[in-house]
């Protein structure tokens, strides 16, 4: 069966390249790509619904202990799933994809495509306090990277088709296909070009379409402006950016601090209990972060506090304003140390919702304060401010301003609050950017030096292939070895002027030029008194091979100087590289890419 697949694939393939230009082809992948990830994100979509409608039921209304429970359950459900029926490690969805880009050629394991919904279902719906669309993103992408690979699209293509998948589950997810689109390019760091631009397009609208499709016109957060923007309203907008960055430093801060900590701990088991007594202490204390969030959201945005802050130890001081400010400070503050906890527990998720969560509560406490101060008889709107408040950290958290403005204006379904937007995401990301060079996402990549990003120089540097770089042929020499057996076994049988000196087990002692010889080279007198010990030196740099990335390598040769270094893998000679090598390999790629 899967011969005669493969077979009708070829035959296919062979009809396409005769029939149908390679431009096309890529819309028309891209359609396929947008529909599939439109699936995909209503798929783990329902699937989580589905788990909390069976697990919450008269439960936890009932019997609130289960809020410490049912977390860590669904996080010892999802571990046992990876362990034992999809066998691979299931990695944060976005990041991994960031990492697929800069490190795999954009090549992306096909377990990929459903693991995450297999996992981050039971770890959401059972009340872990991460979001959905870090695996929905994951499953989407994987879907494309998978189609791109199966049709033999090139790299750059490949990369693309990521793109393309990302939007198509963004914009099936929020229904926002333009912020999608947008999404995509700046989280992925994909150029916009006209050849992007269309099947970025394409693969939005086709994943918007069939959303609407299978879950109708509702909307994940829906919201109708009531209150106008007032042109007196603008030092408060500015006020909440400085306080979203603020709030975006804090997110990012503890999130690897926690981070860091679980990652210390080497058993999964210790990680799930820890993890778990957290989330479940957190959610059963503070139950609105049980989940996602999204309807303690939807209420904020409507204005209804007390259905946003539930059934907590507070409910008989609610009528108290500062008690109800306290409490939605509470949920900033706790939010992202809930979300830390599930991942450290081992719960598969993502940080976008926490994000949204987190800036709703955070708006509207900001806009409680203003009204509550009563500062010059002044009121603003707590539903706008709410609003804005979800962009200003998403702009800070993720470094996506641009994002966050058009997804936050899209769900608005009008542009009347685009000014204070734009004004709250730009402080926002600006000011966090400067204590947080690099978002969430792209943290631990940033650290290796494996970041792909719109600086056109590094991201050519980062696509580069080590392995098509290094080269062989060089003969090699015993540190023992005489000066009679360098001109017989070395100078006379190879081209190369510069050799490498190694022991019986490879490990790279030095080398060996041809400069070095010279001199003597002719003298027979020292053929059996000098030997490669006395004449070789150590090298100006020596490259480990899987450690440093293209943009070290090429930083190694402009502070050495030489025209060669040797390449090392744990000590032992493997090979070289020519900055002559290096530089065409550079010169082909950025032409690939410029394409």
């Amino acid at each position: 069966m899967e011969e005669k697949l493969r077979h009708y694939l070829k035959l296919f393939l062979i009809w396409r390249v005769r029939h149908i230009s390679n431009t096309n082809f890529v819309y028309v992948l891209s359609i396929v790509i947008g529909i599939l990830s439109g699936i995909g994100a209503v798929t783990l979509k329902n699937f989580t619904h589905l788990i909390q409608s069976l697990v919450e039921g008269k439960l936890i209304e009932h019997y609130a202990a289960f809020y410490f429970i049912f977390p860590t359950l669904g996080i010892a459900l999802t571990l046992l799933i990876i362990k034992y029926v999809i066998k691979h490690r299931v990695p944060h969805g976005i990041p991994s994809v960031l990492f697929t880009i800069s490190k795999r050629k954009s090549f992306i394991e096909r377990y990929k495509m459903f693991s995450s919904i297999l996992t981050a279902p039971l770890t959401v719906g059972f009340g872990g306090s991460v979001g959905l669309e870090g695996p929905t993103v994951s499953t989407a992408t994987a879907i494309g990277a998978n189609v791109g690979q199966l049709t033999h699209m090139n790299q750059t293509t490949r990369t693309l088709l990521l793109g393309c998948a990302a939007a198509g589950a963004m914009a099936a997810i929020f229904k926002a296909p333009i912020a999608a689109i947008i999404f995509a390019i700046e989280v992925f760091s994909l150029d916009l070009t006209l050849l992007s631009l269309v099947p970025l397009l394409l693969a939005s609208a086709s994943a918007v379409l069939t959303s609407y499709l299978f879950m109708g016109s509702q909307f994940l957060l829906p919201f109708h402006l009531q209150d106008a923007f007032k042109i007196s309203e603008v030092p408060f907008f500015i006020m909440l950016g400085l306080l979203s960055a603020l709030t975006s430093i804090y997110f990012s801060k503890v999130f690897f601090r926690i981070e860091g900590v679980f990652e210390k701990i080497e058993s999964k088991t210790k990680r799930l209990i820890m993890g778990g007594l957290g989330i479940g202490l957190l959610v059963y204390l503070i139950p609105p972060l049980y989940g996602e969030g999204f309807s303690s959201v939807n209420n904020l945005l409507q204005g209804n506090y007390r259905e946003a802050l539930g059934s907590n130890l507070f409910n008989a001081y609610l009528d108290n304003l500062w008690v109800v400010m306290g409490l939605l400070a509470g949920l900033v503050i706790f939010k992202v140390i809930a979300a830390s906890f599930t991942f450290g527990a081992g719960g598969v998720g993502g940080i976008f919702a926490p994000t949204l969560f987190m800036g709703s509560a955070m708006g509207h406490c900001f806009a409680m304060l203003v009204n509550n101060l009563n500062i010059f008889n002044f009121k603003i709107s707590e539903s706008n401010f709410t609003l804005v408040g979800m962009a200003g950290l998403l702009a800070g958290v993720l470094h996506a301003p641009l994002t966050a403005i058009f997804l936050i204006a899209e769900l608005t379904g009008g542009y009347e609050l685009f000014v204070p937007l734009m004004i709250t995401a730009a402080i926002s990301f600006l000011v966090t950017r400067y204590f947080v060079p690099h978002s969430v996402y792209a943290m631990q990549l940033a650290k290796s030096g494996d970041l792909i990003t719109h600086d056109k120089d590094n991201k050519v540097l980062q696509l580069m292939d080590i392995d098509s770089i290094m080269e062989g042929g060089f003969i090699p020499l015993d540190p023992e070895l005489s000066l009679g057996g360098i001109i017989e076994t070395g100078v006379k049988k190879s081209n190369r002027n510069i050799f490498p000196v190694i022991d019986d087990e490879q490990n790279f002692l030095g080398i060996l030029l041809l400069d070095d010889i010279r001199p003597i080279m002719f003298d027979q007198k020292l053929y059996d008194i000098t030997r490669v010990l006395d004449l070789m030196q150590s090298a100006p740099a020596v490259i480990e091979y899987q450690k440093d990335n293209p943009k070290k390598i090429m930083r190694k040769f402009q502070d050495s100087g030489a025209w060669n270094l040797p390449v090392v893998k744990k000590g032992k000679y493997i090979g070289f590289i020519s900055k002559s090598k290096l530089l065409s390999v550079y010169r082909r790629k950025l032409i690939e890419v410029s394409q």
